[in-house]
């Protein structure tokens, strides 16, 4: 039987003259990586622009850029970084070319965006977008540098400071810089799911952060924001079969690793005990099956690893306010 081709996702990086580099190379190394994790979905990247060549902001010159293209599939992504005021090296364009590359951007993307389209704003880039109105109506931030600014081009942007990143329906902005990589490390756990995310954070060697007021982490990525890499063979163990009689000593095999240090080691790195990992890890389990099958309680629980109902529920409420009950009459 051949294999199910995969989902192919247009990503449009739209490139301004003084191009902050780090807000490309970050985020596409995340979809880089994403691509070589899984085969689900590709995101097939193209770079865009209204000059074939550009500078950056660390003074390396970008060419063989593409024109800004008439019209843009359905559900593709557009991507715009920022651009620096101060960039290194000898200037590509002029102070007048890059007035007016940034003006064609603005003019592209309130002509080519349309609903379905994702548009994706990195650092500044908010600016753009804002300029375009496409923020108009939506929550979203940009780098607190850039904050005051983008309140005056898009004042009818819902502008939020302290935030990593904010996704507003079919508008998402990060802050500054790095941001950008915890915006589509969000993206890639969205489309590819979040073992998918973890897999690219690990191998990018980061952190799965978060903001107080950011989009709220998948239960799949509970306890995962460290880089121990014994700790993440035993989740990786429990995440690929919650239902599994997991015990400290089984685990500790899986990591190498002793039943004391490795409960150590959980509590240090991972903020929670073993015990308390494998439960919420069955619990997350528990929740997929609520809301896509039609399983009553007692199958629930025992396919998600749980001895008996009472025990599903007492594990479930140290976690939700609310009763299991509630996920099936939301969905």
């Amino acid at each position: 039987m051949p294999a199910t081709a995969p989902r192919r996702i247009p990503v449009y990086v739209v490139l301004p003259p003084r191009v902050l580099l780090l807000d490309v190379a970050g985020p596409m190394e995340v979809l880089r990586k994403a691509n070589l994790e899984q085969r689900e979905v590709h995101f097939e990247v193209a770079y865009v622009g209204p000059f074939r060549k550009v500078g950056s902001s660390i003074g390396l010159g970008i060419s063989s850029i593409a024109p800004l293209p008439a019209r843009l599939p359905d559900g593709a992504m557009v991507v715009v970084p920022g651009h620096a005021d101060v960039p290194e090296g000898e200037p590509v364009t002029s102070p007048e070319q890059d007035e007016n590359g940034q003006t064609a951007i603005v003019a592209w993307l309130r002509k080519a965006v349309r609903p379905g389209i994702r548009v994706l704003s990195i650092c500044s880039g908010a600016l753009l977008v804002g300029r375009a109105g496409l923020l108009d109506g939506h929550e979203c931030t940009t780098h607190h540098g850039c904050v005051d600014e983008l309140a005056r081009e898009a004042p009818a942007a819902r502008v939020r400071e302290n935030r990593l990143y904010v996704e507003d329906g079919e508008r998402l902005t990060s802050a500054g810089i790095t941001a950008g990589i915890d915006l589509m490390l969000h993206v890639v756990a969205g489309l590819a799911g979040p073992a998918i995310a973890l897999a690219v954070a690990r191998y990018l060697v980061i952190y799965l952060r978060r903001a107080g007021g950011d989009p709220q982490i998948s239960p799949w990525l509970e306890g995962r924001n460290h880089l121990h890499a014994a700790i993440h063979r035993a989740q990786d163990a429990v995440t690929a079969d919650p239902a599994h009689d997991w015990t400290v000593t089984s685990l500790a095999r899986v990591a190498a690793s002793s039943p004391r240090n490795l409960s150590r080691l959980f509590n240090e790195h991972a903020g929670m005990s073993v015990t308390d990992y494998v439960n919420r890890m069955r619990v997350a389990l528990a929740r997929e099956l609520l809301t896509g099958s039609r399983l009553d309680v007692e199958a629930v629980a025992e396919r998600a690893g749980f001895g008996s109902a009472r025990q599903w529920r007492r594990a479930w409420s140290r976690w939700n306010e609310f009763p299991p009950s509630r996920m099936r009459t939301s969905v």
